[in-house]
């Protein structure tokens, strides 16, 4: 007998490579490699990895009509930034991707975690929804309206192009530090 595979099932995939992914990219980074942007234009893998995890909390949330991550576990506050809550580093400038200072790898790994627990959770539901709930409209602000499952796989083209750029950049800087580039 054949199982089938569910939309539910290759979000879960995509997702959790993102969580296995991240953790290993971010490890033994020292606050230097973190912060370090190859231009002053750029971003830095603690920044990218922050905002990857803050649009993946955000939009979940919202695709689940429940809590965000951020303000109720308190990581807001354990973050400490300079930006509003409810930010997520859309259209954010270079001088805001500057003052972007966190330097614990552990923080920013537990975060992504908390956020990984909600996504499952918020696919179960959608899962159990049935047929309908992936085309359930999420944001009727674009033309044509987002339904659920667009902006699933938004939010896992951007996770994974993010994790991409933070994998570069840790070469970038791997190299820089043995005097390669």
């Amino acid at each position: 007998m054949t199982s089938s595979i569910t939309a539910t099932d290759i979000l879960r995939d995509a997702f959790g490579r993102v969580a296995e992914d991240l953790p290993a990219l971010l490890a033994g980074l020292d606050a230097e490699t973190l912060l370090w942007r190859p231009d002053p234009e750029a971003n830095s893998i603690g920044w990218l990895a922050w905002h990857l995890t803050r649009v993946q909390d955000d939009h979940l949330a919202g695709v689940g009509q429940v809590e965000q991550v951020w303000p109720t576990q308190g990581f807001a506050q354990a973050f400490g930034l300079p930006y509003a809550v409810g930010s997520i580093g859309y259209g954010h400038t270079s001088a805001d991707v500057a003052a972007f200072t966190v330097t614990d790898v552990d923080l920013l790994c537990r975060y992504h975690a908390a956020v990984h627990d909600l996504t499952l959770r918020v696919l179960d539901g959608l899962d159990a929804g049935g047929d309908t709930a992936y085309a359930r409209v999420v944001d009727e602000r674009w033309d044509p309206p987002v339904t659920a499952a667009v902006r699933l796989v938004s939010v896992v083209g951007d996770t994974t192009a993010h994790v991409g750029q933070i994998g570069y950049l840790r070469g970038m800087a791997e190299r820089r530090e043995a005097g390669l580039s």
